[in-house]
């Protein structure tokens, strides 16, 4: 076997992982929503989201708060920004509900507070209706746009991926590379390509 060829094929081999190892580290994904969060628009349900990354079909759980997209989101300011709107308003949401099941607790507590008749409209009572009411009438305000802010954040990891993709030369770069021996003997470089 002629070792004078061998070295620099085997540079060459070693640029080439590399840079592919680098360059998978910094390609972005494409994200996909579950086909009933994409439907979900003003006023919609508030339970947690599921997306997927590109070349999956497992749906991933993006928490309460959207933690777990938040690594996908990385280094895309507008994205992050879309995110930290969508826990802010789950973080007013949370609220909001504490402060409504407080203010019937607290009514409840009120009428059964008594030993002999029950009272449903002392002034304290009319205090927690008035909060109960009021926690419901922001809720239609925080729940309004809490939805889109998370899918407006998909949208906008999803706009910045073909520029984010590189040059030529990174987009025609091979999937795998590798040495294999001629029927000489002689090593030949390898070099494999996944077509999208």
């Amino acid at each position: 076997m002629n070792l004078r060829h061998f070295h620099p094929i085997a540079l060459l081999l070693c640029f080439l992982l590399t840079f592919s190892v680098a360059q998978a580290q910094q390609t972005p994904t494409i994200l996909r929503l579950s086909p009933e969060d994409q439907g979900r628009g003003l006023n919609g349900s508030q339970k947690n989201f599921y997306f997927a990354p590109q070349g999956t079909n497992e749906y991933q759980n993006a928490g309460f708060f959207g933690q777990r997209l938040r690594p996908y989101l990385a280094g895309n300011t507008q994205a992050l920004e879309h995110l930290n709107s969508y826990r802010r308003q789950k973080w007013l949401f949370l609220a909001e509900r504490l402060t409504f099941v407080g203010a019937l607790g607290f009514y409840g507590q009120q009428v059964l507070a008594d030993e002999g008749e029950q009272r449903y409209f002392s002034n304290p009572q009319k205090v927690a209706i008035g909060v109960a009411a009021a926690s419901l009438l922001a809720n239609v305000f925080i729940s309004r746009n809490t939805n889109t802010h998370f899918q407006r954040a998909v949208e906008a990891h999803n706009a910045s991926w073909p520029a984010a993709r590189g040059s030529l030369f990174q987009r025609v770069a091979p999937t795998a590379v590798g040495l294999t021996a001629a029927p000489t003997g002689q090593p030949q470089l390898a070099l494999r390509w996944n077509l999208h």
